[in-house]
């Protein structure tokens, strides 16, 4: 399939981070406001991105079918029985998950039709979603779990954690979208996060490869190009049973096809897309 199926409204990325559009233009001071703190000093603090490492060749890596989950590349550890990893997301499968951050703001339907491409491949993604705006559109975490691909917590509106008082972060993690994974805004939490999160019966989910898909240079937002090669040039530890992290404002939807080609030539396979799901993702991954 080529890259431009999933050019879904590729959208200017000031307008989407500080202009949101619709019911979501209530909000749009606070919203600026967000963006103005979402600076790489707090990306840093998150899971850094996949570092250049040699590729490994061989298999057709289609995502779905049975069959046992693929083995380790040479060199890459098995994961611990019965350990969970929070940047693997209980990803133990072998499979590559790809996952979709925050809220496409001037465009609420945008993870919809991204989620339809996806399911059109076989493919199962997870999407985490800022709350106080997924509230305003219920209908796109139902439709995304109709689709097959799971929806996560992404607090109710993108504040860092570790920064909040205790109520705070409480509210921030119990108000979220209705789920059993949390992924922290940046990445980043606490004994602390853990706990809230433990006790509103989530665990935490970050990821193993970083696209960067959010950062921009000289104004310009990363290209799907670069963030394509971000995911490709990955190593093989960061791919088996990985974790891809991108967002919905950026370009890394236009760049999904790529990486999934990309993937299939190394040997990777996607989490299977084996039809609609509920708001509990199972521990390990059904992947």
């Amino acid at each position: 399939m080529a890259c431009s199926a999933f050019a879904v409204t590729a959208m200017d990325d000031d307008q989407l981070e500080c202009q949101p559009a619709g019911a979501a233009a209530n909000a749009g001071r606070a919203q600026e406001a967000e963006c103005q703190a979402r600076t790489p000093a707090h990306r840093s603090a998150a899971k850094p991105a996949g570092k250049a490492g040699g590729h490994h060749g061989g298999g057709d890596g289609v995502p779905h079918g049975g069959g046992p989950p693929p083995a380790p590349p040479p060199g890459v550890p098995q994961e611990a029985e019965g350990v969970y990893d929070h940047e693997r997301c209980g990803n133990t499968s072998g499979r590559v998950l790809l996952t979709l951050d925050d809220w496409a703001y001037s465009d609420p339907e945008r993870p919809v039709r991204i989620g339809a491409q996806l399911q059109a491949q076989g493919v199962r993604a997870a999407f985490f979603l800022i709350n106080k705006y997924a509230a305003q559109y219920p209908q796109v975490a139902s439709t995304l779990r109709q689709q097959g691909h799971w929806v996560g917590n992404h607090t109710v509106s993108h504040r860092h954690l570790p920064s909040l008082t205790d109520e705070e972060s409480k509210d921030e993690i119990r108000g979220g979208v209705t789920g059993n994974l949390l992924r922290p805004p940046y990445g980043d939490f606490g004994e602390r996060e853990k706990e809230i999160a433990a006790e509103a019966g989530m665990r935490i989910c970050n990821w193993t490869i970083d696209t960067h898909d959010w950062e921009k240079t000289q104004g310009n937002a990363r290209s799907a190009d670069d963030i394509r090669a971000s995911v490709r040039d990955a190593t093989p530890e960061e791919k088996h049973n990985g974790v891809v992290l991108g967002h919905l404002f950026s370009n890394y939807p236009e760049a999904l096809a790529g990486i999934i080609t990309d993937l299939q030539a190394q040997g990777y396979q996607m989490c299977r897309n084996t039809g609609p799901v509920g708001e509990q993702v199972p521990n390990p991954l059904a992947c």
